[in-house]
């Protein structure tokens, strides 16, 4: 589980708002860095992402996309990584961004910590992004 909270890129509202975002339905994944974002990072270009030749899918799954009282909220289910045939590089943040977008947008950021993770052949990760990943009032 991260050790810091949610980390929002700052260009999230305005790609909702601008329509590059149906979060509904566009499909979301994860990329894995050793290099901290910056909120003010876009898209997933601006990320040094490491290598994930043997690792597991990274696509997340949305498991809701809805309002009740003017307030919008995201939930994505956990997902397990898991490393096959070799060890991945150490990485230390976890950044969700949307892989249907055009430039492949940013949402979100998470820290591991000093030290980050490193996984060896067989070993699994669980990302696990609690009750919502956001809410927007």
């Amino acid at each position: 589980m991260p050790t810091s909270s949610y980390n929002k890129f700052n260009s999230l509202v305005e790609a909702m708002a601008e329509k590059i975002h149906n979060l509904g339905s566009d499909q979301l994944m994860v990329a894995l860095s050793n290099s901290a974002p910056a909120a003010g990072n876009t898209q997933l270009s601006n990320i040094t992402e490491i290598s994930y030749t043997n690792m597991s899918t990274r696509v997340l799954t949305v498991a809701s996309s809805s309002q009740t009282g003017g307030s919008y909220t995201l939930v994505i289910n956990d997902i397990t990584l898991t490393m096959t045939g070799g060890a991945a590089p150490t990485f230390r943040y976890v950044v969700v961004y949307n892989n249907t977008a055009t430039n492949k947008e940013l949402l979100a950021w998470f820290d591991y910590g000093v030290g980050g993770v490193t996984l060896a052949d067989g070993e699994s990760i669980l990302l696990d992004f609690g009750a919502q990943l956001f809410t927007l009032a």
